[in-house]
């Protein structure tokens, strides 16, 4: 991608890395050091997560903070991986098929809209796009489940009463007790919905990541000729600024879909974590917002947005970084694409995770 300053037709280049496709990958590394790699990012943010959770379903809204401080107080830190064994179980198939999807969909969607005449530009948002739905609705047949039990256990006990008076002990009695009750459908409680808000959002992210990636790199070829007044001079960032500019993009694309989003993921967490709500104690999606909307308003379905504005943002810098550097670290011939292209200007990370 030849990324050049628009006010000057003899502009700077930037030099980025090469783009590194799905043909390029060893898949046993790719898979095996991504299930490693994201584990470890899925802990660190997984109280952030709790803390989303447990405000989504509570009747009455409680800062986070306060929120925080009550469940440090009456569990400890324990209190916030509630439920993590059992998420973490299903990160890693979940996380295999999205990369597998989304890497697939991208290669093959790029070449197909470039040859149909896109624009370059065009064509990385629309590969995007189409990447980010397809592994999302790849990632949700393995994570729905794992979700669905997972937050019943985040949220049980404490300040969560509201859920109902089933208790687990683990994610195994979750399951079991899960299919005893609603069978296996149980366990796809809000599979729909969860389609309804991860695909878009995903196409969403992946699409305004790619314009937002392209524009920071605008901004600062901009930049970079006014301040040094060298037209027609490239330069080649470091590998800081590369790895700064993608998490000021994904920051980015991240605030946008967590705001276009939040009523679903909302309605979404409640449908598989409360009970009782509707006929046959199953919740029905429009007594799930009468009773939001009776609860707070509007503002209802936004409660902990913060939390998931925080937990998102993180999540998708620390996503976007970590999954580059596994890239980088499965490429069949890592010489090959290790080193900066030099002097000709080339592919940029088409919105790469």
């Amino acid at each position: 991608m030849s990324l050049r300053a628009t006010e000057d037709d003899s502009g700077t280049e930037i030099h980025l890395p090469a783009d590194i496709d799905w043909e390029m990958l060893d898949k046993s590394k790719f898979f095996v050091l991504g299930a490693a790699l994201f584990s470890g990012v899925s802990g660190m943010l997984y109280p952030i997560v709790v803390l989303k959770t447990q405000k989504q379903v509570l009747a009455k809204d409680m800062p986070c903070v306060k929120l925080a401080v009550s469940i440090l107080r009456h569990e400890g830190c324990r209190g916030f991986y509630r439920g993590f064994g059992t998420s973490l179980m299903g990160t890693i198939p979940a996380r295999a098929l999205y990369m597998g999807a989304l890497e697939m969909t991208k290669s093959n969607v790029g070449c197909v809209t470039v040859s149909m005449g896109f624009s370059e530009a065009k064509a990385a948002a629309i590969a995007n796009a189409a990447a980010g739905l397809s592994a999302a609705m790849a990632a949700q047949l393995v994570w729905t489940p794992i979700d669905v039990v997972s937050q019943r256990l985040m949220v049980q006990g404490g300040n969560t009463a509201h859920t109902g008076a089933v208790r687990y002990n683990g994610g195994i009695d979750a399951f079991r007790k899960i299919i005893q009750t609603d069978g296996v459908r149980g366990l796809y409680r809000g599979f729909g919905i969860s389609i309804l808000t991860y695909a878009p959002s995903n196409a969403v992210w992946w699409a305004a990541y790619s314009m937002a990636h392209r524009a920071v790199w605008g901004g600062i070829s901009c930049y970079y000729l006014k301040k040094e007044g060298n037209g027609g001079v490239g330069f080649t960032p470091d590998s800081k600024t590369v790895v700064a500019v993608q998490g000021v993009s994904a920051a980015m694309a991240s605030g946008f879909s967590a705001l276009v989003t939040m009523p679903l993921d909302t309605i979404k967490t409640r449908l598989q974590v409360l009970d009782g709500e509707g006929s046959n104690g199953k919740p029905s999606i429009g007594q799930t917002v009468k009773n939001l909307v009776k609860e707070g308003g509007l503002s209802a379905c936004y409660r902990g947005l913060g939390p998931r504005l925080a937990s998102t943002s993180m999540s998708a810098i620390t996503m976007i970084t970590t999954y580059e550097y596994l890239k980088k670290l499965s490429t069949k011939d890592q010489d090959c694409h290790a080193e900066f292209t030099g002097s000709r200007p080339t592919k940029s990370t088409m919105a790469s995770t």
